[in-house]
């Protein structure tokens, strides 16, 4: 809905009002070519240097991804254990609670023990 007090807006025109904007581009802007970056005699270095990116490792990169996983799994069990646990307690079984609680404890020496499993990946 438009107010009656303010005036119509002026219909949509591709360009600019001002002839100086609707130039094309290399008039407007001279310093960029089309071969500006890869084909720039200024620039010398085009990267941080051979074998960057590309992983030396594989087998270690997906022994570390799996434990990651691992890892990442056993936090949200634990997540969800807390929350179980803290159910409970706050209902009153304090027996589930304190299974529960022992849950919690193994799953975090399951942590430990994969956190120990290979000391040189630290």
């Amino acid at each position: 809905m438009s107010d009656p007090q303010q005036p119509p807006r002026p219909g949509y025109h591709p360009g600019s009002a001002q002839p100086r904007l609707n130039r094309p581009v290399h008039e407007r802007y001279p310093q960029i070519r089309s071969t500006s970056g890869y084909g720039d005699p200024r620039i010398r270095h085009t990267g941080p240097g051979p074998g960057a990116g590309t992983e030396q490792e594989p087998e270690r990169s997906s022994k570390l991804t799996a434990r990651l996983a691992l890892a990442i799994s056993v936090v949200i069990g634990q997540l969800w254990g807390l929350t179980v646990v803290v159910n409970q307690w706050m209902q009153g079984e304090t027996g589930t609670a304190w299974w529960g609680a022992g849950f919690l404890c193994l799953s975090f020496l399951v942590v430990l023990g994969l956190w120990r499993l290979d000391p040189k990946d630290r």
